[in-house]
């Protein structure tokens, strides 16, 4: 078989970074040094057309894309709104946004840092005692922020889609996760390595209430989301729905005769994921959120480099301490986040001048699975070129 040309393996690695979660390793450089190439081409058209064309299908029911930068930009949709009617999907529909929550809640940390609320030095012992046991060494707001804790995942609802599902509509509150994991033995000594998870979220979530004395959901929306203008986004808290207009989400459940069902997961508590990942956006929010962080119109100059602070010591380090990813496509650096909920899938990625950002919702039917979603390749791989 002849090799498949370099251009087209990156793609597929990134979408599986992006579509399935993070990878142990990650598929680019992370510590190369950065440079700038900037898009002049306008985004393919043709090929993004056909990355989304065919849904529904197994894989996917919808999908909602925007394509911009210095070369022009590009919206499209696909798919359904619900498999029952088999209308059209709605393109300005909101959906669970997952892990990009985090970008949110690391930006809202910077701000505080800026107004000198929180020290990104300090440990969060001091801040939240009595949450991690005797055996955690000090954890910094910055280790939290960058995946360095070592600090382990908390307990949840269940292990496996069936499980979880069948407590979909139970309420775990985030307290109960941090304390559960901070019962645990750590992982590793603060520093030492990277590893990814959402309990380091979860404890910055309870940070911005203990400082400021108000609930993260307000902090978020006066710090982040009001400045970059992002009306049609939430955090749902314990309510399963999803207000206003939006695309159903379904799991693909394979039956025990072997036929295959789609069940309706779109509501769903997610108080657990909290600060994590429980936000519910669009298009065009995630969009201007990228847009305005980038451009420096949400944290202060004194905090934009932690935006894209990666830890330089630990070998294969690729999150900063603004909640992001570098990757490293055909000589172009992206950052990048993406997040997945049962039903969907999203993620932001641009470059830092922004001359090319990428942002999608694919309503994905195994949203959790390790293995990359063929419609999230297809995307990523005509909008990165």
């Amino acid at each position: 078989m002849p090799a498949l040309p370099r251009r087209t393996v990156l793609a597929a690695s990134l979408a599986l970074a992006l579509g399935a979660g993070p990878l142990a390793a990650p598929a680019f450089a992370a510590t190369a040094p950065a440079t700038t190439v900037r898009h002049a081409s306008a985004p393919d058209a043709k090929a993004l057309r056909a990355a989304i064309a065919g849904l529904p299908n197994a894989d996917a029911t919808a999908a909602l894309v925007r394509v911009g930068g210095t070369g022009g930009s590009w919206r499209g949709s696909a798919g359904v709104h619900d498999l029952e009617s088999g209308r059209a999907a709605d393109p300005d529909a909101r959906f669970r946004a997952g892990s990009t929550t985090k970008v949110v809640t690391a930006t809202t940390v910077l701000r505080l840092v800026a107004e000198g609320r929180i020290d990104l030095n300090t440990p969060i012992q001091r801040y939240l005692p009595g949450l991690l046991g005797p055996r955690f060494r000090p954890v910094t707001v910055r280790q939290l922020l960058n995946h360095t804790s070592g600090i382990p995942a908390g307990d949840g609802l269940g292990e496996t889609f069936e499980e979880v599902y069948a407590h979909r509509f139970d309420t775990l509150p985030p307290q109960q996760v941090a304390r559960s994991a901070g019962a645990k033995e750590p992982e590793f000594c603060p520093g030492e390595q990277q590893h990814y998870l959402n309990i380091n979220y979860t404890f910055l979530g309870l940070l911005i209430e203990r400082v400021t004395g108000r609930s993260y959901a307000s902090e978020a929306t006066r710090l982040v989301l009001a400045p970059a203008g992002m009306r049609d986004t939430y955090f749902p808290g314990t309510d399963p729905r999803i207000r206003g207009p939006h695309n159903l989400g379904y799991q693909r459940v394979e039956r025990a005769d072997g036929t295959t069902e789609f069940l309706d997961v779109t509501e769903w508590n997610q108080a657990d994921r909290f600060a994590a990942g429980d936000m519910i956006s669009t298009t065009a929010d995630l969009e201007r959120l990228v847009t305005a962080l980038f451009r420096g119109r949400i944290v202060p100059r004194s905090q934009m480099k932690e935006v894209f602070a990666v830890p330089a010591d630990i070998t294969g380090a690729s999150y900063s301490a603004g909640g992001l990813q570098r990757f490293e496509v055909d000589g172009k650096v992206y950052w990048v986040k993406s997040g997945g909920r049962y039903g969907y899938n999203s993620a932001i990625a641009a470059t830092r001048d922004l001359s090319r950002t990428l942002v999608y919702s694919v309503n994905s039917t195994y949203a959790k699975s390790e293995d990359a979603n063929p419609v999230v390749v297809g995307i990523i791989t005509a909008a990165l070129k």
